[in-house]
């Protein structure tokens, strides 16, 4: 489902490894630049991190058992980095911060990484979403409840409301991507390392706000947003990235959902472009890019009730409800990336079948414009009456595999009632669309990025 997706490349371990080096050279350039670190050292610990092919994730991993996060060996590699290109520089690695101020501050420089590409899918899909809802803006199809034929719909209106489930998701995903903060707290999120080494070094002003300033520095370095607090047990950013992916997941599952019952062999009013095979089955064409992005659906939700839990964290740091969400929030990250890419090839893929949508209009013969018949009646002979004698005229028609139009025509409150050319053009599934056409146009000037037109 996310195998060759941007989204799994830049949530891979290498990626990890990547913005873990990213956040411990941030933090002392972050430094450096407030006079608490010279600057050689940020250059020399800028410049050791940036050889990535010196740090073996899977080998970290495994020294990591011992402390309980991979931070603490990375670190110790980064300094003998260091000390090889300049040792004196080595006392400014890591130096004031926790592991945790590492770790966290990476997961988020992985979650905007990961979801670039992600907002970009998305994008695509709105595009082409918008691209099916006009051209089928009046394209009759059934609607269905509860698995029956309603009333007629358009599919331009379904596409529209797509559309909108994935705007919705963008919109959520890219406002919650440029609040994910920097983490820089120290060891129980008072800063206080940072206060000590500036005042044993006598390299800077040591007046309480120095750590304040410290954050707005190392989250400018980073790129990321600058929290109000050291977030180490105040989890609202995971939560906040959890919603947000948990909705995106579901709202892609809307129209996977859709395609798959719309595509089954009876129904057959839309197709994916390119299906999949079977091992079996020479004739089949499965709609796997819906099967996927449904799966995802299904996935995504369980995964954030882990990163919800996390929210009762205990202290100042926690055991166990920092560590639980790692795994998680990253197949998230990566499920969902997956969902986007596999939407933006459904969605630009998507065989339409219109005439497959009239027939299939037309299996009721007529039924599905009961409403309709029943309201234009209502004004001749009585609301009551009305829907009595359409609800005989159904029955009969439908006990007696007959159109609906004879039934009614035999039906003794009718007769003389209507003509029978309005009778049929009231039995027109074409002919009861409501607003369906008005409320696509109304739903495609939202635009693409921001929030909807009210005019």
């Amino acid at each position: 489902m996310r195998v060759g997706s941007d989204a799994e490349s830049a949530t891979s371990d290498a990626a990890y490894v990547r913005a873990m080096l990213d956040a411990e050279a941030a933090l002392t350039r972050a430094q450096a630049a407030l006079g608490l670190a010279p600057a050689p050292a940020a250059a020399a610990v800028t410049a050791a991190a940036a050889d990535t092919a010196r740090y073996d994730a899977r080998d970290l991993a495994l020294r990591a058992r011992s402390g309980g996060n991979p931070v603490i060996p990375l670190v110790a590699d980064l300094t003998a980095a260091v000390a090889e290109r300049t040792p004196e520089a080595t006392a400014y690695v890591h130096r004031g911060a926790t592991s945790q101020d590492i770790l966290d501050t990476a997961t988020m420089l992985v979650a905007v990484r990961a979801l670039e590409p992600v907002l970009a899918d998305l994008d695509r899909t709105a595009a082409a979403l918008a691209r099916l809802a006009a051209e089928h803006r009046d394209t009759p199809m059934a609607g269905r409840t509860l698995t029956q034929h309603a009333v007629p719909t358009t599919f331009g209106l379904k596409a529209a409301g797509w559309r909108a489930l994935v705007l919705d998701a963008r919109d959520r995903l890219a406002a919650v991507r440029a609040t994910l903060p920097a983490q820089l707290g120290g060891a129980a999120g008072t800063l206080a390392a940072f206060h000590a080494f500036a005042e044993a070094d006598g390299t800077a002003d040591t007046e309480p706000g120095l750590g304040v300033r410290l954050l707005a520095s190392y989250a400018a370095e980073t790129g990321l947003a600058e929290p109000a607090l050291p977030w180490h047990t105040l989890r609202t950013p995971i939560a906040d990235l959890a919603s947000a992916l948990a909705f995106t997941a579901g709202a892609l599952g809307k129209p996977a959902a859709d395609v798959l019952m719309l595509s089954r062999t009876e129904t057959g009013e839309v197709a994916e472009g390119s299906g999949g095979g079977s091992s079996a089955m020479p004739h089949k064409s499965n709609p796997v890019r819906a099967a996927f992005i449904a799966a995802t659906a299904r996935q995504v939700p369980a995964l954030a009730s882990v990163l919800y839990g996390s929210l009762a964290a205990e202290d100042e740091r926690a055991a166990g409800a920092w560590h639980a969400e790692w795994q998680p929030l990253r197949e998230a990250l990566r499920l969902v990336g997956g969902a986007a890419r596999d939407a933006a090839e459904l969605a630009e893929g998507l065989r339409v079948d219109t005439q497959r949508m009239r027939d299939n209009l037309d299996v009721t013969r007529g039924l599905i414009t009961t409403e309709h018949l029943a309201a234009a009646l209502s004004a001749l002979i009585g609301r009551d009456e009305a829907r009595q004698a359409v609800s005989r005229a159904a029955h009969r028609a439908t006990r007696e595999g007959r159109a609906l139009e004879e039934s009614l025509m035999e039906d003794p409150a009718l007769s003389g009632v209507l003509p029978k050319e309005r009778l049929l053009e009231l039995i027109d599934p074409a002919h009861y669309l409501g607003a369906a056409g008005a409320l696509v146009d109304r739903a495609l000037r939202r635009p693409a990025v921001g929030k909807e037109e009210t005019s």
